[in-house]
C-alpha cells in the first residue's frame, strides 16, 4: 500500500508546509525523503497482532491552533493535569500544534532549553540535527517513516553538563478533534552528570475522538547522568496509538521508565533502552489496564553493550470483559557486555473468561560472564487475599477491587508529580468501575487491624 495516497499530503504540500513553518532545509530533506521511504516499507513487526486490521493509515490533516497567553484558556481536561503553580516548566500540544510554553527563569538562565520541535529546529539547528531521529530511525519500518515525514508540534527539551532540575518539567499532548494530524516528537537530550525528571499525558477530550496517535520519544542520557520519565497516555476508544520510546544511556548514566497505558482504544507501544556506556543501569514500569474489546500490545526492551550495565523491567496488565493483551520483555545482551544483569517480570491478571492475557519474557545472551532472570504470570486474583479480606468483613467484589489495585500501586506510586498520579488513580478506578466507597473499607480494616 502506497502510505502517500493515505495521507493528506504529497511531497509538494510537504515542502510547502515545511517551508510554512520555517523549518531549515535539512530538514525539509529529511521529511520528505522520509515520506518516499514509508511507501517502500512494511508494516512494523508486532507479536501475536495483525497491524494491517488496525485504524493505522490515516495520519490526518495538520489543524492550526492559536497560541494560549495563559492556562486560564486551557480546557479543564488540561488544567486538571498541571501542578500548580508550575516549578519547572510545562508544555502543552493541541492537536498538531503547540499552543503553551513556560520555563522558570531560573533554569533558563542554566542553560535549560524547553520549546517546541519547530522552534529548536530554528534556533538549536546543531543540537537537534545531531540527534534527531537517531534512536528512533525513519528506515525502521513504516510507522516510523511516516512519522518522521509527518510529525508536528513536539518537545525538545535539554539539559546542559552538570545542572540538576530538582522540579519536574511535563508536557500534555490534547486531541479534541477527530481527522487531525496527531504525531508529536518528544526529544530529549541530558547532558553528563545532569539530572532531570520529565512527565506527559496524552489524552483525548471526549470518548469519540478518532485519530491515530503516532508518536515517538527519544532520550539521550550523558555519562553519570539521571533521567526519569513518565507517561501517561488515556486515548480515546476509537483512537489508535501507536508509540515508540527509546533511550540511548552512556557510561554510568540511568533512564528510569514510568508508564501507564490507560488507553480505551487499540494500543502498541515498545519501550526500549540502549546500554551503550560501561556501568549504565534502566528501570522500566508499566502498568496497562485493558476493557471491552480493546486489543493491546506492550513490549519493553533493554540491550545492553557497555560492561557491568544493568536492567530491571516490570510489567502489569489487567485485562477486562473481551479485552487482549500480548505483553513482550526482551532482555538482550550483546557479546562483550561482561558483568550485566538483567531482570524482568510481566504479570497479567484476567477478570473475565473471555478476557486473555499473553506474557512472553524473553532472553538473548552473547556473553557468557552476565546474570540474568525472568519472571512471568498469567491468572486470576489470588483467592487466599480475597479469603482475607472478605474474612475482614469487605465484600468479594471490594476486596477483588483491592487486590487489583494493589497489583498495580508499584507502578502508580512512582509517579513523580502528585496531580498526575491523582489522575492516573481515578484512571485505574474508573476503568475497574470502582466506586470511592473502596476508600472507607481500606480505613475500616485499617482500624480493625490496629484494634486487633
Amino acid at each position: 500500500m502506497d502510505i502517500q495516497a493515505r495521507v493528506s499530503m504529497n511531497v509538494d504540500d510537504l515542502r510547502a508546509w515545511s517551508r510554512a513553518k520555517d523549518e531549515p532545509r535539512w530538514l525539509i530533506e529529511r521529511r520528505v525523503h522520509a515520506l518516499e521511504l514509508a511507501g517502500t516499507l512494511e508494516l512494523p513487526k508486532v507479536e501475536k497482532i495483525n497491524l494491517e486490521k488496525w485504524d493505522i493509515y490515516e495520519s490526518g490533516d495538520y489543524k492550526a491552533e492559536n497560541a494560549w497567553s495563559s492556562l486560564e484558556e486551557a480546557p479543564e481536561v488540561v488544567r486538571g493535569l498541571v501542578a500548580s503553580p508550575v516549578k519547572g516548566g510545562l508544555i502543552v500540544q493541541s492537536n498538531s500544534d503547540v499552543v503553551y510554553t513556560k520555563l522558570s527563569e531560573s533554569l533558563a538562565a542554566q542553560g535549560v532549553i524547553l520549546t517546541d520541535l519547530h522552534t529548536a529546529a530554528k534556533e538549536h539547528e546543531e543540537l537537534v540535527q545531531r540527534y534527531l531521529f537517531q534512536a528512533v530511525k525513519p528506515e525502521e519500518h513504516r510507522l516510523s517513516a511516516a512519522h518522521s515525514a509527518l510529525w508536528s508540534g513536539g518537545v525538545f527539551l535539554y539539559v546542559p553538563d552538570g545542572v540538576e532540575v530538582e522540579a519536574p518539567i511535563q508536557a500534555i499532548f490534547l486531541n479534541d478533534t477527530s481527522g487531525v494530524c496527531f504525531a508529536p516528537h518528544v526529544l530529549i537530550v541530558v547532558g553528563s552528570n545532569s539530572k532531570i525528571t520529565y512527565v506527559d499525558n496524552c489524552v483525548s477530550s471526549g470518548d469519540d475522538v478518532k485519530v491515530l496517535h503516532n508518536g515517538v520519544t527519544e532520550v539521550f542520557a550523558g555519562a553519570g547522568s539521571k533521567v526519569q520519565v513518565a507517561s501517561v497516555h488515556q486515548l480515546a476508544a476509537t483512537t489508535t496509538d501507536f508509540t515508540q520510546r527509546r533511550a540511548v544511556v552512556l557510561a554510568d548514566g540511568g533512564v528510569e521508565w514510568i508508564i501507564g497505558e490507560m488507553n480505551n482504544g487499540y494500543t502498541a507501544s515498545d519501550t526500549k533502552t540502549l546500554l551503550q556506556g560501561n556501568g549504565a543501569v534502566s528501570d522500566n514500569k508499566v502498568i496497562a489496564i485493558g476493557t471491552g474489546n480493546q486489543k493491546s500490545s506492550y513490549t519493553t526492551q533493554a540491550q545492553h553493550f557497555g560492561r557491568s550495565s544493568g536492567s530491571q523491567m516490570i510489567t502489569r496488565a489487567v485485562m477486562l470483559e473481551e479485552a487482549t493483551s500480548i505483553i513482550n520483555g526482551i532482555t538482550k545482551i550483546e557479546k562483550g557486555a561482561t558483568h550485566c544483569d538483567g531482570q524482568q517480570t510481566e504479570r497479567v491478571l484476567m477478570l473475565s473468561p473471555k478476557a486473555r492475557g499473553d506474557a512472553n519474557p524473553i532472553l538473548l545472551i552473547d556473553e557468557d560472564d552476565v546474570t540474568a532472570g525472568h519472571a512471568a504470570s498469567v491468572g486470576q486474583v489470588n483467592a487466599e487475599q480475597i479469603y482475607y479480606l472478605m474474612s475482614r468483613g469487605i465484600s468479594r467484589s471490594e476486596a477483588e477491587h483491592l487486590v487489583i489495585f494493589g497489583f498495580l500501586a508499584p507502578v502508580i506510586s512512582e509517579i513523580p508529580l502528585e496531580g498526575v498520579r491523582s489522575r492516573l488513580k481515578d484512571l485505574v478506578e474508573s476503568k475497574l468501575g470502582r466506586s470511592w466507597q473502596i476508600k472507607m473499607n481500606l480505613e475500616r480494616l485499617k482500624r480493625s487491624d490496629t484494634n486487633g
